[in-house]
């Protein structure tokens, strides 16, 4: 693996830096300080306070590929430490999708030791991807939009970027709409005569469901426009109320089972077939952080060191995820050991809870648990996207705000329950994903060994490092697109079915292979901090 600080920079033909930039000498090494368990001081924890409302632009920065929220960040004043990143994964790894395609494996056939077995290969294999993505976040203090830069170029960047945050923004609506579902049975059980309102329907949602996404969806934005450093506090706090409510539940179904639990179904698998689907769980286990592989790097750039990203990601990735297997295994086992079904996410325990406050405390946990995985899985990607399409007219949270109104006017609610929008249009949008990854993973560690110029990615001058044709890297175009059709081909067409949980791998390693195959790889490349035009991370 590259080392930034080992590898000194080399400076190409037609070299084109910032004044102020020592490109002789590369970016300064910063040291992070002791990082016991990875909160760090208090006062190195608060981000610090920047007096001014904007930022001007730098000189040699064109204003259509630089403002404050694409700006690299300063080292100094970075906040997510080990535990934010921990927390980061605590939230998103509990998520009800990921409970219900959990508990579906055991539905499958899967015994106890096949589920752990098939969660530790896809946890291993994510640690390894997540852990690369946010070393390139780490380095160079910048978002994903910008990261694309480097492989696709300056104007052909917003392609992956437009394609991550299009997804983002459409699942944003669909996880708002169903912890309004949560909150519509939390409020009937406090307010049982609230069940009148739940009757009629305005444009396929009830009057209670309307008030109910509504309010989370206030909530979150609130919660946005303050910044990532309000997105942080919000993830560090969520975590352990989300870990402590699934081990309770968990607890609570153990002895519901009298202490005893199924260690499989009935028609558990044997043999190959049962390989097969240890196989194919560890893909889909990783096909669905398809998307957060890519845009990792917009959290890890507020970093302050790789060690926090390795500590962060081990407790947060292998650990957390055979936690969370374990704790299908029990949720799963127990209700299986009681009544011989089987039940599809956490939802369906918190509603058979006979106490009516547990039931609400529960109810309430759920939702503070759906609202953080929405705010770092989907919300933050299309802020990024429509910061960078327009950076003159859009901040964080002006981009934010015109996010969450589109999430709103798609009416989620119809897109989730129609399975062919979801087959095709975010399924197919997710398949671009993997081609995407391939091309600028490939670039990244392989090509370029890590050298970037930082400053270049916001420059449109012709002899910029990542000018290439007009701003747009064709070869990166040419070794996506045909791995692009591969990969909806699997996905989409039923005659591939089979092998369709395979689609984003096989799209990421062929487009991988296609640009090693046609780019330049004996080029020298100009390693550059971004010190110098960077931003406090107070945002």
């Amino acid at each position: 693996m590259p080392d930034r600080d080992s590898q000194p920079p080399s400076t190409g033909s037609h070299s084109r830096t910032n004044p102020g930039v020592d490109v002789t000498t590369g970016p300064p090494r910063y040291e992070a300080g002791p990082e016991p368990w990875g909160t760090g001081a208090p006062e190195a924890q608060r981000a610090p306070r920047d007096p001014r409302p904007t930022h001007e632009v730098p000189e040699g920065t064109s204003p259509s590929l630089y403002n404050r929220d694409l700006a690299p960040t300063t080292r100094s004043g970075r906040t997510w430490h080990a535990y934010s990143l921990f927390t980061l994964w605590a939230n998103d790894v509990h998520s009800l999708g990921n409970y219900t395609f959990a508990i579906g494996l055991f539905a499958l056939g899967l015994g106890a030791w096949q589920i752990l077995l098939a969660f530790l290969l896809g946890a291993v294999f994510l640690f390894v991807l997540l852990t690369l993505s946010g070393f390139m976040g780490e380095r160079t203090g910048v978002p994903f939009p910008v990261m694309s830069r480097i492989a696709f170029g300056v104007r052909g960047g917003r392609v992956p970027a437009v394609v991550r945050g299009s997804v983002a923004i459409a699942w944003f609506g669909i996880q708002t709409y169903l912890a309004s579902v949560v909150l519509r049975v939390v409020i009937i059980a406090i307010i049982p005569s609230a069940s009148s309102l739940d009757e009629n329907s305005i444009l396929g949602l009830s009057t209670l469901g309307w008030i109910s996404f509504i309010a989370l969806w206030i909530v979150q934005v609130l919660i946005v426009v303050r910044g990532m450093e309000m997105i942080r506090k919000y993830e560090a706090l969520a975590g352990p109320i989300i870990l402590i409510t699934m081990l309770a539940l968990a607890i609570w179904m153990f002895t519901e089972a009298d202490f005893s639990i199924a260690w499989s179904t009935t028609d558990s698998l044997t043999g190959g077939t049962m390989w097969l689907r240890i196989v194919e769980g560890a893909a889909l286990w990783v096909v669905i952080y398809g998307t957060f592989v890519l845009n990792f790097c917009d959290f890890t750039r507020g970093a302050p060191s790789q060690q926090s990203v390795v500590r962060g990601n081990f407790f947060g990735i292998p650990i957390n995820m055979m936690f969370f297997a374990v704790i299908v295994i029990v949720l799963a086992g127990a209700q299986y050991q009681i009544d011989g079904t089987i039940i599809t996410s956490p939802t369906d325990v918190v509603q058979a809870v006979p106490n009516t406050l547990l039931l609400v405390l529960a109810g309430l946990a759920l939702i503070i648990l759906t609202v953080a995985v929405n705010l770092m899985a989907n919300f933050v990607a299309p802020i990024y996207m429509f910061a960078n399409l327009f950076p003159r007219h859009l901040n964080f949270a002006r981009a934010a705000i015109v996010s969450a109104v589109i999430g709103l006017v798609i009416l989620p609610w119809n897109l989730y329950n129609s399975p062919t929008v979801i087959l095709y249009f975010l399924g197919g949008l997710g398949a671009l994903l993997g081609p995407l990854f391939g091309v600028i993973m490939a670039d990244y560690w392989l090509v370029r060994k890590g050298k970037v110029n930082v400053p270049d990615l916001y420059t449109t001058d012709p002899n910029g490092d990542y000018a290439y044709t007009n701003g747009v890297n064709w070869k990166a175009i040419t070794a996506a697109a045909p791995a692009a059709v591969v990969a909806l081909i699997l996905a989409l067409l039923p005659a591939f079915s089979a092998i369709a949980g395979f689609s984003w791998f096989v799209g990421s390693i062929l487009s991988a292979i296609i640009y090693l195959a046609i780019v330049k790889r004996d080029q020298t490349f100009n390693l550059v901090s971004g010190e110098a035009i960077a931003v406090p991370p107070t945002h």
